[in-house]
Formats: C-alpha cells, sequence, structure tokens
C-alpha cells in the first residue's frame, strides 16, 4: 500500500488532475501496468504541451523587454 501512495503523491506533485491520478493508480492496483505507463506517458506529454505553451510566453515576454529597452537607449 505504501506503493501505491507514493505513486498518488508524485502523480499529483508532477501536475496530475486528480481524475488522471486516480486511473493510473486503480491501474496500478489492477495490475495492468502497461496500460499504467502509457497513460503515464500521456501526462507526460500533456505536461510538456503545456511547458511549452508557457515557454511561448516567456519568449514573447522577453522580447517585449528587449524591444522597449532598446526604443530607451
Amino acid at each position: 500500500m505504501e506503493e501505491l501512495e507514493h505513486l498518488k503523491r508524485g502523480l499529483l506533485d508532477a501536475g496530475c488532475t486528480e481524475k488522471a491520478s486516480a486511473l493510473i493508480s486503480s491501474l496500478y492496483e489492477s495490475g495492468n501496468f502497461r496500460e499504467m505507463l502509457r497513460q503515464m506517458r500521456k501526462e507526460r506529454c500533456s505536461l510538456l504541451e503545456r511547458m511549452h505553451a508557457i515557454q511561448r510566453k516567456v519568449d514573447c515576454m522577453d522580447y517585449l523587454i528587449h524591444a522597449q529597452e532598446k526604443r530607451m537607449n
């Protein structure tokens, strides 16, 4: 049981939704490890997509800052 709690805690720490965490945990409990790993990889892809979206926003802000700094000099 300790291993399952560790998995659940890790999934939530990684940013998985409660729904995704519950699905992955139930797959673990049922021994369906292949599908569990597939779902974990799916969540990882989702996290990467969100990270890239935020990175584009940071890049945009960097551009705006640079443009304003250039105007001031």
